[in-house]
């Protein structure tokens, strides 16, 4: 079992991305060093930083239930893509580790993922 961001527009044939749990919390965590703090550190997540503490456009991404909760709207994707689209390129030359270009290839997927719920103008789906 695990876990799929998808877009809101019915349409199965939209893209979409998917990671275990495991995989979804690992991402992340990753996410979340680019952005200069530990996850494991923030309430919600075995610590105490509040998530005002923190200033990035991935928090709705980063502190959001695995499956649960209010899904993204497009605002919110478009406010992550550029910060995203960033980080790709940012590491995207560094391929020594196979996890790395696991995370790289994650995000790429999610890109995709946003700018498809940008041009449909519907809501990020967690499920």
């Amino acid at each position: 079992m695990g876990l799929m961001l998808f877009p809101g527009d019915g349409d199965v044939s939209s893209p979409d991305v998917s990671w275990s749990y495991t995989g979804f919390n690992m991402f992340r965590e990753w996410l979340a060093q680019a952005e200069g703090f530990t996850l494991a550190e923030m309430n919600g997540f075995g610590g105490e930083r509040p998530w005002s503490s923190v200033s990035t456009t991935l928090t709705p991404l980063l502190d959001h239930p695995d499956d649960d909760g209010p899904s993204l709207t497009p605002a919110q994707c478009g406010a992550m893509l550029p910060r995203l689209e960033t980080i790709i390129d940012q590491r995207q030359h560094d391929r020594s580790a196979p996890a790395l270009q696991r995370r790289i290839d994650d995000t790429r997927q999610l890109v995709t993922v946003l700018k498809h719920c940008l041009d449909k103008d519907v809501e990020l789906i967690f499920g």
